[in-house]
């Protein structure tokens, strides 16, 4: 399987047989007039594909995904992703638009792009778009299709920019919505988010260490960014918030324990030292673990 580097916009054009005309973004569209072929893809640009048919099968490290119509997926630079064609399934068709980080220098977008947490998702947790978002996500595509087509002048980059900004905030919109319509599979991972947490306090945390979000996010099959925002819609807390609070129920009930020591209580939480658990306990209830229980 040969490894194919896209560290520029012209090297992601070329491999499609596409004209560059302008070398730090594109908006490419593939209609399956060649076939898929097996390869390694890494990216050294920012890309949004929308996928209109199940041409391909894409997976990050373990995780595999045989895509759905009309989906989006998105990838960062420094990702990798292995694609290769369905067996007997008909050519990809997709449109993409691929821009180089060089692009968002100095913009407000660039600073922000932090916030588009959907670039870290695994190709399992694509966007599923409805009639609807897609003709938004054409229109804003066909927008900065048409500013790219257009020679270069001082007003290009703003246009460009702010017009990727719209489609990000767009596809912001979209998962926060594919968040809201799975409610059922959503509070399912939250019921196995719960008793994973509750078994790894009364059995991992003294020496595996203080349970994270990273731990549970793989053991649902998802990406830590998808899982963060899965739970925040479903409980309204962050992950993080969600295990400091269930490390709290099981500190105050092992406090309760007059056998224990503070040291043991914190060791049995999986805190390394019992100052960073005093820290965390002060920080939640303005009481030192002493001091609550002498309350």
């Amino acid at each position: 399987m040969e490894d194919v580097y896209f560290d520029t916009v012209e090297s992601f054009n070329d491999n499609y047989g596409v004209t560059t005309l302008h070398p730090l973004v594109s908006v490419v569209r593939f209609d399956g007039n060649a076939p898929q072929r097996s390869a390694i893809y890494h990216y050294g640009l920012y890309a949004l594909f929308l996928k209109e048919n199940k041409g391909c099968q894409l997976s990050y490290g373990r995780t595999k995904y045989d895509f759905d119509e009309m989906t989006i997926t998105s990838f960062a630079p420094g990702q990798t992703v292995k694609a290769e064609p369905v067996p007997g399934g008909e050519r990809p068709r997709w449109t993409a638009i691929v821009f180089h980080p060089d692009l968002l220098a100095r913009t407000s977008l660039g600073r922000n792009m932090s916030k588009y947490d959907f670039f870290s998702y695994d190709s399992n947790e694509a966007l599923h778009l409805s009639a609807a978002e897609v003709e938004v996500v054409r229109s804003v595509l066909a927008i900065i299709k048409q500013e790219i087509q257009h020679a270069i002048d001082k007003h290009s980059r703003r246009i460009i920019v702010n017009n990727i900004e719209v489609l990000l905030n767009y596809c912001l919109r979209f998962y926060e919505r594919q968040f809201v319509t799975r409610e059922e599979i959503n509070h399912s991972t939250v019921s196995k988010f719960e008793h994973l947490l509750n078994d790894y306090i009364d059995t991992k945390a003294e020496r595996s260490g203080v349970p994270t979000v990273a731990y549970f996010a793989d053991k649902c099959c998802l990406s830590a960014g998808y899982f963060g925002e899965l739970v925040k819609v479903e409980t309204g807390k962050t992950a993080h918030d969600f295990i400091a609070d269930y490390v709290m129920m099981h500190a105050k009930e092992l406090l309760n324990d007059l056998t224990l020591t503070v040291t043991q209580v914190s060791q049995k939480l999986g805190f390394e030292y019992p100052q960073h658990f005093v820290r965390f306990f002060k920080r939640r209830t303005g009481k030192t673990p002493t001091q609550y229980r002498a309350a």
